[in-house]
């Protein structure tokens, strides 16, 4: 099994990366980091990771699942088109596609919530809504293939709802 966490290249929430991270590793599953560049990613926290590829090198169909990170910096994903693609080619193929914090909203933005349960960063609540999503407000959500969390304190419940959809 292979996973691909797409991170920003700035602000991205250190304990939803490497939480997750290490549950998937864990599990046994192959961990790919992607960014928007291959130089050192820096974490909200301090925390700091060079991305294995860019999200325009990226073959969604090598992942089982597409993972995006929140944090401040993820808002730079919410209208990126190579972004959305990837998210939509990972929709159709059915692969796990899965966001915490405010990364939903990239979700949102691609098309892909309309008519599914998904939860956010409160503040980012009405966003779902607004792009057709049912918004629930729970630390982690899962819609069939969907899965969304509400931030850094629910990473590892998570890390394990996305372990448990690859199962």
């Amino acid at each position: 099994m292979k996973a691909l966490m797409v991170i920003a290249p700035q602000g991205f929430r250190d304990e939803e990366l490497f939480e997750p991270k290490h549950i998937l590793e864990e599990s046994g599953i192959e961990v790919t980091v992607a960014s928007l560049t291959r130089n050192v990613a820096q974490g909200m926290l301090g925390g700091h990771i060079t991305p294995d590829i860019t999200i325009n090198e990226v073959s969604v169909e090598e992942y089982d699942t597409v993972i995006f990170v929140g944090g401040t910096g993820a808002s730079v994903y919410w209208n990126d088109a190579a972004a959305h693609k990837l998210i939509q080619d990972a929709t159709h193929r059915d692969k796990i596609v899965a966001a915490i914090c405010i990364a939903p909203v990239t979700l949102a933005n691609a098309g892909v919530l309309e008519g599914k349960k998904a939860t956010v960063w409160s503040s980012e609540g009405n966003h779902i809504a607004q792009k057709g999503g049912v918004y629930t407000a729970k630390d982690v959500e899962r819609d069939g293939n969907i899965i969304t969390a509400s931030g850094p304190s629910c990473a590892q419940a998570f890390g394990e709802e996305i372990v448990k959809a690859l199962s």
